[in-house]
This record gives C-alpha cells, sequence and structure tokens, in this order.
C-alpha cells in the first residue's frame, strides 16, 4: 500500500527535536549469547547506525548518544582499551559516511584523557562535517553531567573575574551558553536501554523538563521499531512546563 507523505510530513513535525539516549546493555547482550562482552560492543555500533539513518530520515534535528561516561573509566583495563580502540576504529569508517548524508558531528565531554590521535580524529570528524544541516550527531564521550556544569561554572567564574560581566548576570541562559551543548535545544526525549531506570550522571541540566523513557531491551536490539514505540509513547504524553492542562489544551501559552 502507497504511503501517504502529507501524513508521514505531519508524524515527522511532532517528532522529538532532540533525542538523548543511554545505550545500556551490550555487555549483557554479549554475556546472554557465551560471547565476549567486545561481541556486544560491536552489535552495538550497527544498532547506532540504524537509529542514526532513523532520525536523519525523519527530520529529528539532534541525536545524542552517551558513548562513554566519565565513570565508564572504572571498567577492566582490557575492556576500556577495546572500547577506545572501538571508538577510533567507528570514527575512521564512519565519518566520510555521515559527512555524504549531510549529517554534522559533535563531541562533547572532557576529550583530555583520550589519546592525542583519537582527539585529533574527532577534531577532523568535526571540523570536516561542520557545516551539514540535517541531523547533528552528538557523540558524548568521557561526558558527566557534574563535569559539564562545573566547567560551565568554572568559565563564568573566569569571566566575572576577567570583569566581562558581574554576578547580577549570571542566569539560566548564561548557564546554557556555556554547558558543552551550547546552541542546542535540551532534549525532547531522553531513553535508557537495558532495563536500567536511572539518568546516570548524563545530562543533569539539560534533562530538567526531558520526558524520560526506559525500555528493558537491550542496546544491539534496540531498532528503529523500538525508537518508534518510544516516539509514540513521547507523542502520548503532554508537556506542560508549569502550565495547566486547560492552558495548554487552549494553546494559551507558548510551550
Amino acid at each position: 500500500m502507497p504511503t501517504d507523505d502529507r501524513n508521514n510530513q505531519e508524524s515527522d513535525s511532532n517528532n522529538p527535536r532532540h533525542i538523548a539516549i543511554i545505550m545500556d546493555g551490550n555487555g549483557r547482550w554479549a554475556q546472554k549469547r557465551y560471547m565476549p562482552r567486545a561481541v556486544g560492543h560491536q552489535a552495538g555500533v550497527k544498532a547506532v547506525r540504524k537509529i542514526v539513518e532513523y532520525c536523519a530520515k525523519h527530520k529529528v534535528e539532534v541525536l545524542t548518544l552517551f558513548a562513554f561516561s566519565s565513570e565508564n573509566w572504572r571498567r577492566p583495563e582490557a575492556e576500556v582499551a577495546l572500547l577506545m580502540a572501538l571508538f577510533m576504529a567507528t570514527l575512521q569508517r564512519e565519518i566520510d559516511k555521515l559527512d555524504r548524508n549531510n549529517i554534522r558531528l559533535r563531541f562533547i565531554g572532557d576529550r583530555s584523557a583520550f589519546s592525542d590521535k583519537l582527539q585529533q580524529k574527532m577534531a577532523e570528524g568535526e571540523e570536516q562535517t561542520k557545516d551539514n544541516t540535517s541531523l547533528t550527531l552528538v557523540v558524548a564521550a568521557n561526558y558527566g553531567g557534574h563535569w559539564d556544569m562545573c566547567q560551565a561554572f568554572r568559565k563564568v567564574a573566569e569571566k566575572i573575574a576577567a570583569g566581562e560581566f558581574k554576578n547580577q548576570a549570571i542566569c539560566e541562559d548564561l548557564i546554557n551558553q556555556h554547558l558543552s551543548t551550547a546552541g542546542l535545544p535540551d532534549p525532547d526525549l531522553f531513553i535508557r536501554t537495558g532495563g536500567e531506570q536511572r539518568v546516570s550522571n548524563f545530562m543533569l541540566w539539560q534533562l530538567a523538563y526531558t520526558e524520560l523513557y526506559f525500555t528493558s531491551t537491550l542496546w544491539p536490539d534496540f531498532d528503529q521499531n523500538s525508537l518508534e514505540e518510544a516516539i509514540k509513547s513521547f507523542k502520548s504524553r503532554q508537556r506542560r512546563f508549569g502550565h495547566t492542562s486547560e492552558q495548554v489544551l487552549n494553546k494559551s501559552v507558548n510551550l
């Protein structure tokens, strides 16, 4: 049966502008299959491709993926080394594809802990894709919400000390301008796979009014149908931002 493009356009227009995902469950996915955890991480990369393709096709503006948290350094040394190698290999393989598909790549997090070679590849990917105007793919690497707020507050404090503005100028907008996500809309929809129901120090400032969606599906099994279910849940919710239901239904406020 042919699809109605008008219906597709209307559906896409109601999609969240920004989706943020904690991709949890790679290791457990592999262990359930009596395979090394490394196989799960490799399967997780394949799942990333599918979700990126879906978001680009359906006009999602920003997709943020929590690839490596500041706490993940506590994992076994061999697994961390494998993740770093996989990160580098994925960048080398995927940046040209992202560029051809008009997708902008952006990284958030403290890069100083990564090797010089990996930092250089991250910077090259951002530079190569900086002018692309389709989906913005944000990869959170060595990222933590506490770190993000601390580095933003530090920058603001330095500018106050330098006389660029006074204490009275500190407000939410000013903090937003100094977060690692500056210039991006806050997430509308947060998804965590793998069954855990917590945000794990991810985008703590930015998630203030985000709709939360938790699923027991392990990340390698999270496909485009799974994402559609999450978006369907998002669309069924009424986002009031402190207003009453009546105000929202009567469209008497701008959300």
